[in-house]
């Protein structure tokens, strides 16, 4: 699926790849209490991600993988920085751990076992190539743009997993009840390339209304950052549009499912269209638009190198940022 990214109507072409060298993620971990019946570790590695992390830390400790808790999975291809907590009985066995590719910073206690969601969100470096002083000139354009009126929330690539097709129609037949799938990791991951195929093309629908910024419809779930709550305004009004563009409120779409909140009136006659009620797996809203923070860039002009510096909150991907300066699907 072609994603769309309003405002900008060439391509930006540069080379990016993402390897340990030029794909550098650092998780922003919520607070701990310093206290508690389970260990934080710290942990920075390459080339390798969350599964991997977890199956080689459970196979060193000797323990059930469902007892090491983390907060967002990391890409394989990178060099990522993430907490992972385990209980605090392996605090001495775990000293002991050493790894090539793996490596413990820090250590913390905390009260509670590390659970999906537990992060503020991730810092970012990146490396772009083959980027001249016209590419570097229109890239700091679009990321002016993108720093003031945000980007689209898509789904990543990552998202998808390598046979997007296949998995999409799996996901079709487990809905209808014609295949099951045991392995309950590869389910979840299925349903939710699912859920997210909808959301983006629900999103590129939504995005292609717009002129300079994100259309308001009559009927929209919105997420107010303050009270961290969803809500539906009796009507657009320009109170709520002032809201919105002063980033106190975002509009949201709906990852289907069952025991979520659906849009109303207008907003739901387009959002209908990527809806699947028969679907038992928890549904979700997200948000529609997201707001990079802390954008800095350093130019190499020997290289044609362009690193570029972020911060993005949970849930959102930088590969998506790279297409939005790009206008092309990487």
């Amino acid at each position: 699926m072609q994603r769309y990214y309003p405002n900008v109507t060439s391509k930006v072409d540069f080379r990016f790849t993402q390897n340990e060298d030029d794909f550098i993620v650092e998780e922003q971990p919520i607070r701990f209490k310093n206290q508690g019946n389970f260990l934080v570790l710290k942990v920075i590695k390459k080339n390798q991600n969350t599964w991997d992390l977890i199956e080689k830390m459970a196979n060193f400790l000797k323990c059930y993988p469902n007892e090491i808790g983390y907060a967002g999975l990391k890409d394989k291809h990178a060099t990522t920085t993430q907490y992972i907590t385990i209980p605090k009985k392996y605090a001495k066995d775990i000293k002991k751990y050493k790894h090539n590719k793996i490596k413990i910073l820090e250590e913390y206690l905390h009260n509670e076992k590390l659970s999906i969601g537990d992060l503020v969100g991730n810092k970012f470096t990146i490396n772009l190539y083959e980027v001249d002083f016209n590419k570097l000139n229109a890239i700091e354009k679009r990321l002016k743009l993108i720093a003031k009126n945000g980007m689209p929330n898509y789904f990543g690539f990552q998202r998808f997993g390598k046979d997007i097709d296949d998995n999409l129609a799996k996901a079709k037949e487990i809905i209808e009840g014609e295949l099951i799938i045991k392995d309950r990791k590869i389910h979840k991951m299925i349903i939710a390339a699912y859920q997210s195929d909808f959301y983006n093309r629900w999103l590129v629908e939504r995005l292609k209304l717009s002129k300079d910024e994100f259309k308001l419809l009559d009927g929209d779930i919105f997420y107010d950052f303050k009270s961290k709550k969803y809500f539906t305004p009796n009507a657009i009004t320009k109170n709520i549009q002032e809201q919105f563009e002063n980033k106190a409120i975002v509009p949201t779409g709906l990852l289907c499912g069952r025991k979520v909140f659906r849009a109303a009136n207008e907003a739901r006659k387009i959002e209908a269209k990527y809806d699947d009620e028969f679907m038992q797996e928890k549904g979700y809203r997200r948000e529609a638009i997201v707001y990079p923070k802390n954008i800095f860039t350093k130019y190499n002009k020997e290289e044609e190198k362009l690193t570029l510096e972020f911060e993005l909150p949970k849930g959102a991907y930088a590969t998506v940022l790279l297409e939005n300066i790009a206008n092309r699907n990487l």
